[in-house]
């Protein structure tokens, strides 16, 4: 369903960052980046974490995913050059572009993404018309807005769970600007289903251990990985503990101290969290211990 943000809503969001309130807040709380390196496994989570480890080294589950396309970056993300004004950013992020020109109207039934060594996969592609409303899902000519004067069908590289990827890729004519935005024209492979379910609980479970918010990125030599995870209001922000194995990467996350003396409303929040590892990520599989599934990547 395409929605309507007005400008204040919008010039708000470039500003938030990973700041996911339930309620009203007792208070601001900024959101910063925070370092994890390899801190002790808390007795709480160690136990979860070789269990989701053991289920999904060697399993079904793991072909699956060592062999399908899952992305682990922006679709579209912004021209190399950056955006021309704040209001440009902002018409980005919320997806909100308006269409003043002809898209082609013929494409490939199939695209190819290609890992280095050779290794590809075919996929349906997606046609022009399908890839600019997969990238304009807000409808708002009271907003900032990016004008989409044509398309071609080319190329991008993107991160994957597999390593950096060339995919099919619309590019996209934006007006008063030379480069084109690029957005990827395939969707991702159908994900497995996990050998194990779901620690109980809601977002976190009775000893601490918390669901994770969703990816970031990977360092360039995949010696870290840097994850969004949720904490509250009122404590000391969020820990991510890492559990290495062969197949996988475990990471389970918890929240450092208790809850701080005074009145505090119910708030959900989400911080960046870089985790150090012992040996670079690779094809091994990133998993939040809580879910028992890959820690998800939002774009």
């Amino acid at each position: 369903m395409r929605t309507r943000l007005n400008r204040t809503t919008a010039q708000f969001l470039l500003s938030l960052t990973l700041v996911l309130p339930m309620a009203a807040a007792c208070g601001d709380k900024a959101s910063e980046d925070s370092n994890v390196s390899k801190p002790s496994a808390p007795a709480k989570s160690s136990g979860r974490a070789q269990q989701v480890a053991d289920a999904w080294d060697g399993s079904e589950a793991a072909e699956v995913w060592r062999g399908g396309y899952y992305p682990m970056g922006p679709a579209a993300p912004s021209p190399a050059d950056g955006f021309h004004s704040d209001d440009d950013k902002i018409a980005h992020m919320l997806e909100n572009y308006v269409l003043r020109g002809e898209l082609p109207t013929t494409a490939p039934e199939k695209g190819q993404v290609k890992w280095a060594g050779g290794k590809s996969l075919t996929l349906p592609l997606l046609d022009a018309r399908q890839t600019y409303t997969a990238l304009d899902r807000v409808d708002s000519s009271e907003d900032p807005q990016l004008t989409v004067t044509g398309a071609k069908l080319g190329e991008m590289t993107i991160p994957t769970s597999r390593g950096p990827a060339t995919v099919p890729a619309w590019l996209f004519t934006l007006e008063g600007y030379d480069e084109p935005l690029k957005r990827v024209a395939l969707k991702s492979s159908k994900a497995p289903k996990p050998p194990i379910g779901v620690a109980a609980g809601g977002i976190t479970t009775r000893d601490g251990l918390w669901e994770l918010d969703q990816f970031i990125e990977a360092s360039e030599d995949g010696r870290s990985v840097t994850v969004a995870a949720h904490h509250g209001a009122c404590d000391d922000g969020p820990a991510v503990d890492v559990l290495e194995t062969d197949g996988s990467v475990v990471l389970s996350a918890s929240v450092n101290g208790g809850h701080q003396e005074g009145a505090c409303t119910a708030q959900l929040l989400s911080k960046k969290v870089t985790v150090k590892l012992d040996r670079p990520l690779g094809d091994r599989i990133l998993l939040d211990a809580f879910t028992g599934r890959p820690v998800p990547f939002k774009y």
